[in-house]
């Protein structure tokens, strides 16, 4: 797949640029690359960044990054099978328990939301940071949701994190996915009151927390394109409607000036 001539290789982080050390150079750099390409893509363009991680992989697949980076890919992809296998690859490889929430979640994109809760109360959890434990909490509170267990999803969410007033990188998203699950179990009042809290916390824009609060306000939104289209077909037709009147005078003046002809020729006669 073509590499931009922008992208060096060197824009990857420097822990994965050690690993990548045990290769030859130029297979490194291609690697690093092809890396890149995965970072860059994978938000707006996840099958674009799913296809320059099958080229890293093919050129490096005893990399544990790149195991990790193929499966990021895959998981953005919704191919959580594909995502599973690489996740459960870089883990051996690396001994870490920092996928696991993630690899928790290929299970429940699986259709297998008890595997999911199994992981969330199994040894590795602890072995997480904060933010690993945080996002362990959502995962099971999303796999309580797909069970039809609201209220347990809710209890779940329930944590000293979620309570504490400190604005942290998951803040908005756990404040965020504890209004979504009162207002599914039809609590608005509580639900309103969290997503606003949701929308303080949410300083980069990673949720829609500020649409969802806006909208439980009864607030509409138009898009403004859509408005000037609309306004655009409206003076359209005020312009026909007076054209159309336009012609009708024209075909009344026409008429008035032939029975002036007609009266004429009587005198006449």
């Amino acid at each position: 797949m073509p590499i931009p001539e922008d992208v060096t290789g060197d824009e990857i982080d420097k822990d994965v640029r050690q690993e990548l050390q045990s290769l030859p150079k130029t297979l490194a750099e291609d690697v690093a690359k092809n890396l890149v390409m995965v970072a860059r893509l994978i938000d707006e363009d996840p099958e674009g960044a799913y296809g320059y991680s099958k080229v890293a992989l093919r050129l490096a697949s005893r990399v544990a990054a790149v195991r990790e980076a193929a499966g990021f890919a895959a998981y953005a992809s919704q191919k959580y099978s594909e995502a599973l296998a690489e996740f459960r690859a870089a883990r051996r490889m690396t001994g870490s328990a920092e996928l696991w929430p993630v690899m928790a979640d290929c299970e429940r994109g699986l259709g297998r939301p008890e595997k999911a809760l199994d992981m969330a109360g199994a040894p590795e959890v602890h072995k997480l940071d904060k933010a690993g434990q945080v996002e362990m909490r959502l995962v099971a509170a999303g796999a309580r949701r797909d069970m039809g267990q609201l209220d347990a999803a809710i209890v779940t969410l329930q944590s000293p994190e979620l309570a504490s007033n400190s604005v942290q990188p998951w803040t908005a998203r756990l404040r965020y996915a504890y209004a979504d699950a009162l207002l599914a179990a039809g609590r608005e009042n509580e639900a309103r009151e969290w997503f606003a809290k949701a929308v303080e916390a949410d300083r980069d824009g990673s949720t829609d927390a500020s649409d969802r609060l806006a909208e439980l306000d009864g607030v509409e939104f138009v898009d403004a394109l859509d408005e000037n289209e609309n306004e655009s077909e409206n003076e359209s037709e005020s312009g026909n409607k007076e054209v159309e009147g336009g012609n009708e005078d024209q075909r009344d003046d026409s008429a008035a000036s032939a029975d002036a002809t007609a009266a004429q020729d009587d005198d006449k006669d």
